[in-house]
């Protein structure tokens, strides 16, 4: 055991038994989101660096693969009865929740190694899970202090799959689609739990699935399995088996970083803009839908606003402009009706509008002889008026009536608000309509620019979270009137479900 893993255990929990297990305590470098950085040794930038990204689907045993690999590159020897795990596992149980960046530092290994791990593809959490699995990769791929280049990205399988299912198909396809084409030959197949010289089933299936990958010289996989079998007990009546297994396990490990050594690394630029087009695909092709909604929602309203402003318009027509005829009673000097017989006059204050003697003699002249005149002044009408101001004539002040146009005012003003209230609306519905569908023009745009992004750049760009926005594309595309578009989203479309064959309908 050399000094520098004697210092390491030191800090470490340990679980004792045949074969002692230690917990790492690793060094936190950064944490945030779903995205976490440790360190495990004393950071070294002289000697030759290399890193991988290891994905697979839940239960392939990826977690207690890179144990195997800290074990390897810390020197671990099976004489030494110990294991080492790093903080994330308990009892064999993968706690992983994030992307995890571990970098491996050790004196007697000639390079340093950063390993990549990601939660499992397809676990209980469902495909919301995985969708957070690229984001973390993409903030990773794109900040400064991030990863921008990889050496190989490491597809983990068991080696006991003879076929690929149809839930394993969906999980291989999302995961290649997480990448660009640049890194085609960067991509190496680790088999776990593999006892068998070759697993020809295997290698098969991984060829007729057309999982991009690097190829070996006859065409086949470039592959390194891996027991798994360095973790568990070892009693001294399995010790010759546990010594064996181990040794293998080492010679493995040294094929593996061999052949690690001679990879020229790729930049993630590429990568990282795929992780960033299937992004903006999913939020802008959620965001059309909701202004597609908004805009049906506006033109309902529009609709019922211009119906009750056409019931404005029939109210207001029906009631006639609001003007009514009506009665108007008032006093006025009216005609005596007379005969020959009847010679009778009246006598009428103009001032007071009254009528002070009625019947009154014709012969009289002068008004002030009458009897109602006292000192020249009237005693009968209001204002006690001077004989000036009345007059004798045939006429009487009575109550007349005639006929006037009128307007209802209340109901005139009420029609009046409601009217430009309703415009109002009308126009800001119409100025709405328009944005919103200058918004729903150009997020079509966006969304279909994403998709050309893809189908340049991407690994894998016909997997089922494309293939899922092609029939909503297509349809949002011919509103369009751009044909050359449609046809080429309808051959991607005829593509993905050739290859995907059973996917569609099976996956949910």
């Amino acid at each position: 055991m050399t000094n520098e893993l004697s210092k390491i255990l030191k800090n470490s929990i340990s679980k004792e038994g045949p074969t002692t297990r230690y917990i790492l305590n690793t060094t936190k470098i950064a944490e945030q989101n779903l995205l976490r950085k440790e360190r495990i040794g004393e950071k070294n930038d002289e000697r030759p660096h290399k890193i991988i990204l290891l994905v697979g689907e839940t239960g392939t045993g990826k977690t207690t693969l890179i144990n195997a690999m800290v074990n390897y590159i810390m020197g671990v020897k099976w004489e030494d009865r110990i294991w080492l795990e790093i903080s994330d596992v308990l009892d064999g149980k993968s706690q992983t929740a994030a992307v995890t960046v571990y970098e491996i530092f050790a004196r007697e290994s000639p390079f340093s190694l950063t390993i990549i791990d990601t939660p499992g593809f397809g676990n209980t959490q469902g495909r919301e899970k995985d969708k957070l699995i690229a984001e973390a990769l993409q903030q990773l791929f794109r900040s400064e202090d991030g990863i921008h280049e990889i050496d190989a990205v490491c597809l983990v399988l068991k080696a006991s799959e003879s076929r690929l299912h149809e839930r394993q198909r969906y999980i291989q396809d999302e995961i290649m689609s997480l990448f660009g084409k640049n890194l085609n030959q960067n991509i190496i197949i680790l088999l776990t739990n593999s006892n068998e010289n070759i697993p020809k089933k295997l290698l098969h299936f991984i060829k007729a699935s057309k999982i991009p990958c690097a190829k070996m010289k006859d065409d086949q996989p470039v592959y390194f399995k891996f027991d798994n079998c360095q973790s568990e007990c070892c009693d001294e009546e399995d010790r010759e088996s546990y010594k064996s297994s181990w040794n293998q396990g080492i010679e493995n490990f040294k094929l593996f970083f061999d052949y690690l050594n001679g990879v020229i690394p790729i930049s993630l630029n590429m990568t990282e803009g795929v992780l960033r087009a299937r992004k903006q695909l999913n939020e802008n092709v959620n965001n059309l839908k909701k202004k597609l909604s908004e805009l049906l929602e506006q033109k309902r309203k529009a609709e019922q606003t211009k119906k009750a402003l056409e019931t404005l318009e029939e109210y207001r027509r029906t009631m006639n402009n609001f003007e009514y005829t009506d009665l108007e009673f008032y006093e006025d000097a009216v005609n005596i009706e007379l005969s020959w017989w009847h010679l009778w006059w009246a006598i009428r204050c103009t001032q007071c509008q009254e009528n002070c003697t009625y019947p009154g003699y014709w012969w009289f002249t002068f008004l002030f002889w009458f009897r109602v005149m006292t000192w020249r002044n009237c005693t009968v009408c209001s204002g006690k008026c001077h004989y000036t101001k009345h007059v004798k004539d045939d006429k009487i002040y009575d109550i007349v009536s005639r006929k006037v146009k009128k307007t209802e005012e209340n109901m005139k003003e009420k029609y009046e608000k409601d009217f430009r209230e309703q415009q109002s609306l009308m126009c800001r519905l119409e100025n709405k309509i328009k944005q919103t569908d200058a918004e729903r023009i150009r997020l079509v745009e966006e969304c279909y620019q994403c998709l050309e992004k893809l189908m340049e750049t991407a690994l894998k760009f016909t997997s089922m979270s494309t293939y899922k926005h092609l029939d909503f594309m297509i349809e949002k595309v011919k509103e369009t009137g751009k044909q050359e578009r449609v046809q080429k989203l309808e051959e991607l479309q005829i593509r993905a479900e050739e290859e995907n064959k059973g996917l569609i309908k099976n996956v949910s």
